[in-house]
């Protein structure tokens, strides 16, 4: 059992904030979020995209915020549970909550935020026969422990900047490394594609363009896949692991079985303090909705903070909270 004062769903940028905010005021946050890495969206999707709308910053890339961002927070020490969803929330007696996963992680706190942005992401999976057969037996969503490849036959796919860049990774970690792409060109950053195509130069790695995986083959284990090329002529590539990268779905998920009110897969807040229906139990940043909802990183900040202002009862409840401004205080970690 994990124990903290708040734990948050999602670790997207205003999941990250509120680590901030929170540490402001003493009170230790727990982050869960259903995919291998912090960031969200900026991370997953779109890393290298400009943001033209943080207060301060005329343009910074996706994922330098979240770089920021978890600079910003390492002070107050937060943790972290990654690749694994979000199942259940169960209420105890004295009032505060258990947040469980699908890998039975457990989190013990007082105040749960739901900052899941447009909900739990979950890949999107190309139409190849045999897949589903072999999850968890050789293909894999994406890439949560490296050196479980060491050694390994690995096939990935896709061509934006996750195959880009797990393809990179991976080529000095698995004895075989192959980048599948339906194209002849990445939608990835081009500094990484020039890599990719480097290393198929060099022989480090086998890059297979214009084609498609078309079904899956093994006992028990993925041991083998049939790829198809443009003139659908076909060949057998040996394979340990199978890797599809072709992005991710938003989906409320188990969201919908918490009791919280919901309009057009969205979580209804009171904005006075952001809290749900659901007593000890707040929504932030693109998950949530109110009359004037503007889906912008900058009002998911503003949600936080007023958020943990609210939360500080339930976690200090015999306390009296004082605001202070940081350029007063100070930032003080624990």
């Amino acid at each position: 059992m994990i124990h903290t004062d708040i734990c948050i769903i999602g670790a997207g940028p205003v999941g990250l904030f509120s680590v901030f905010e929170a540490g402001l005021l003493k009170m230790r946050c727990h982050l869960i979020d259903v995919l291998p890495q912090v960031g969200g969206q900026l991370s997953e999707i779109y890393p290298q995209k400009p943001i033209y709308d943080i207060p301060g910053y005329p343009s910074i890339k996706a994922q330098e915020l979240v770089d920021n961002l978890m600079a910003q927070i390492a002070p107050f020490k937060p943790t972290f549970t990654l690749g694994e969803r979000v199942e259940a929330i169960n209420k105890q007696e004295d009032g505060s909550l258990i947040v469980r996963t699908a890998d039975e992680t457990a989190v013990h706190c007082q105040v749960v935020v739901i900052a899941g942005g447009l909900g739990c992401f979950e890949p999107r999976k190309p139409e190849i026969v045999g897949l589903e057969d072999f999850e968890g037996r050789g293909v894999a969503y994406w890439v949560k422990h490296p050196e479980q490849y060491r050694g390994k036959e690995i096939v990935i796919a896709g061509g934006g900047d996750s195959a880009l860049d797990w393809t990179i990774y991976l080529a000095d970690i698995a004895q075989k490394t192959t980048l599948i792409h339906r194209g002849e060109t990445f939608r990835g950053a081009p500094d990484s594609a020039e890599k990719v195509f480097d290393l198929a130069t060099q022989g480090k790695i086998n890059l297979v363009l214009q084609s498609n995986v078309v079904s899956l083959h093994g006992n028990g284990h993925l041991q083998s896949l049939v790829v198809a090329g443009q003139h659908k002529n076909t060949s057998s590539i040996k394979a340990d692991y199978f890797i599809p990268l072709f992005g991710l779905s938003p989906k409320l998920g188990p969201i919908t079985d918490w009791g919280l009110n919901i309009h057009k897969s969205a979580i209804e807040v009171n904005t006075l303090d952001y809290s749900t229906g659901v007593e000890r139990i707040y929504a932030i940043g693109d998950i949530n909705t109110y009359p004037g909802k503007l889906k912008l990183i900058l009002t998911g900040f503003h949600e936080a903070a007023m958020m943990c202002q609210s939360a500080f009862k339930y976690v200090y409840p015999d306390q009296h909270l004082s605001f202070k401004y940081t350029t007063v205080n100070g930032v003080n970690a624990f």
